[in-house]
């Protein structure tokens, strides 16, 4: 997919297709409960057709979801320029985040119980303005320490003449 507002020369990175299946996994989590807990009571105190109308509702809406989620992962993206890093995901609003590595003060990188069991972690560049913070989720934890690592590399290169 590609990005409007992105440059095209730059050498994009995708994130994991594992950032798909943990939201997949998270989506269905909290969709199937609230199905079979609707149909149920639906059925014991109004009527049957309405916990099968209630069910055939929450399908379509798992459907659809699965579909964006599809779409969203793979327009997540990122680039390592000389002087700053880009960021750029979405479907419908398309976004790029442009962060100059002179204005990182710190990176973290996080992975929750559900990243971590389907193997991915996030980055989380935090900048001199806290509206400028950027975000990279869906990259496999090898990824996650290299560009740690070389973000914080780069980001103390750039302050240091400052």
């Amino acid at each position: 997919m590609d990005h409007a507002l992105a440059p095209p020369e730059q050498p994009w990175h995708p994130v994991s297709e594992q950032l798909f299946r943990v939201r997949r996994f998270l989506l269905v989590g909290a969709m199937v409960p609230i199905a079979v807990a609707g149909a149920v009571l639906a059925a014991l105190f109004v009527a049957a057709w309405l916990g099968a109308l209630i069910v055939a509702a929450v399908l379509v809406g798992l459907v659809w979801g699965v579909i964006a989620l599809r779409r969203n992962q793979r327009s997540w993206r990122y680039a390592e320029r000389a002087d700053d890093l880009l960021i750029a995901h979405g479907v419908q609003f398309r976004r790029l985040t442009v962060v100059p590595y002179g204005r990182m003060q710190f990176v973290d990188v996080t992975a929750g119980p559900v990243e971590r069991r389907f193997g991915i972690a996030t980055i989380k560049l935090h900048t001199a303005s806290a509206g400028t913070d950027a975000v990279i989720r869906g990259l496999p934890p090898e990824e996650a320490a290299r560009l740690r690592d070389r973000l914080a590399e780069r980001g103390e290169a750039r302050s240091a003449g400052l």
